[in-house]
């Protein structure tokens, strides 16, 4: 059940968080409300936050799904961990707390992904 459970949220936060560093690059006019601090972004913070998201969702999907490298989905959950934390500072910084309840969110279950990719339930390499 737990394997299941894993793949579910690998999928989930992995194309969450694709689609958010992709948002990153894009910054379309009329966000939604709880993503109006994109607009407040400088060009190197957009950079760096797009990148790292995108990599660490596909960090959390295609290293279990292709068998190569799977110890790389514990690390991208981690890496996705630390920058869940600078965002809980960031919106901290400017009162926005329904945004660090989110981030408390991914937060937690990145950990899960984490721990439960490294000890519960491994994937095995090729």
């Amino acid at each position: 059940m737990q394997n299941k459970i894993l793949w579910v949220l690998q999928w989930l936060f992995g194309v969450y968080f694709i689609a958010v560093g992709i948002v990153h690059f894009v910054l379309p006019e009329g966000l939604p409300e709880p993503l109006s601090w994109m607009y407040d972004l400088d060009d190197t913070q957009h950079l760096v936050s797009g990148v790292a998201e995108i990599l660490g969702g596909l960090g959390l999907i295609l290293p279990s799904v292709t068998r190569i490298a799977p110890w790389l989905t514990p690390l991208a959950a981690i890496g996705l961990g630390i920058v869940m934390i600078a965002a809980i500072f960031f919106h901290f910084g400017r009162d926005e707390f329904a945004n660090i309840g989110i981030n408390l969110v991914n937060l937690l279950a990145l950990g899960y992904i984490a721990y439960g990719r490294a000890r519960l339930v491994p994937i095995a390499a090729r």
